[in-house]
């Protein structure tokens, strides 16, 4: 009997994705290969959320509800009585803006931390706290700060102005809302370009002495979401802080916001680190251009959808520029 010998099959591609000397947490020096192609459907995802997103259902489906929930009360209608009751509102309002169009970036800075938990019991526990820690410092610094100058100057902001938007023109509302939140977009967008090896990483010196430091701004970033917020229960307790004239009240109550805008998103980082973070770390130490390909399209979907919503679909909602795809329901 004559023994047939079957072909060889191809050789595996286990060529190695283009690597270099990491720089910091945003960028670990592993490129994969198609990043062209990941930029575009990176982009390309940020513009679909803008076209099927529905502020009204988050801002008021969502947002309203969880207030008035955990308030017990009705959140627009019960004016804020006494600088205990706005502390509390402040908290629970950035809570129930989790998942509002100008805090949805904030789930971005997650991306680069995921599968840190690893080593012992005890480590794998405190592990993920520290990055939690390094953000919230860049956080608080901006919230508090931001939020003494309401107390001190608010009335005066353009935050204050309740001047209704008409079609055609932009209320001074809106103008601050478009350069924050279209600064933010574009850095977020160019953060995801440098984890990719396309720019250079802004913190690589930095980074060398400062490890942490992309955190911190991270943090900051995200807590320079409510220089120009719309958010009406936001709008609420900035106006709230701004009559004051009390510039502690106003940095408690803005540092409290912005703790507020991130629990849910803390919790589920740190439930995603305990149970599978060990998993997570394993996968990414086989390809270590994994972590650089979600990172990289957790900020530029973040970006291009906060520039994209608030820069664009903006000017569109004001009839200043003709048209921009939506979603019916959007």
């Amino acid at each position: 009997m004559t023994q047939t010998h079957r072909s060889p099959r191809p050789p595996v591609d286990l060529r190695p994705d283009s690597a270099g000397a990491g720089t910091s947490t945003f960028v670990n020096g592993h490129f994969p290969r198609r990043r062209a192609l990941i930029v575009l459907l990176s982009v390309l995802g940020g513009f679909l959320l803008t076209v099927v997103w529905s502020a009204e259902f988050v801002d008021q489906t969502i947002g309203d509800n969880v207030a008035n929930t955990l308030l017990g009360h009705d959140a627009k209608e019960t004016p804020i009585q006494g600088i205990a009751a706005g502390i509390v509102f402040a908290f629970v309002s950035g809570i129930a803006g989790t998942f509002t169009a100008c805090n949805i970036a904030a789930f971005g800075a997650i991306a680069p931390l995921t599968g840190t938990a690893a080593g012992s019991r005890l480590h794998r526990f405190a592990q993920p706290l520290k990055p939690l820690g390094w953000m919230s410092v860049g956080m608080i610094a901006v919230s508090a700060t931001y939020g003494a100058i309401v107390g001190l100057v608010g009335t005066a902001m353009p935050q204050f102005s309740t001047a209704p938007t008409t079609p055609g023109g932009l209320s001074p509302r809106s103008i601050q809302s478009m350069v924050v939140f279209g600064l933010i977009g574009l850095v977020m967008v160019y953060l995801g370009l440098a984890s990719l090896g396309i720019v250079a990483d802004p913190f690589a010196r930095i980074a060398r002495r400062f490890p942490n430091a992309p955190m911190v701004f991270m943090g900051a970033l995200i807590a320079g979401f409510l220089i120009g917020r719309p958010f009406p229960l936001f709008r609420q307790m900035f106006r709230d802080a701004a009559e004051s004239g009390n510039p502690l009240y106003g940095a408690a109550a803005f540092t409290l916001q912005s703790l507020g805008n991130i629990v849910i998103m803390a919790v589920l980082f740190l439930l995603l680190a305990w149970l599978a973070g060990s998993r997570l770390q394993r996968w990414f130490a086989e390809r270590p251009s994994r972590l650089a390909v979600l990172t990289a399209v957790a900020f530029i979907v973040a970006g291009a959808f906060t520039f994209l919503y608030w820069d664009v679909r903006l000017l569109a909602r004001r009839e200043i520029i003709p048209w921009y795809p939506l979603a019916p329901w959007a």
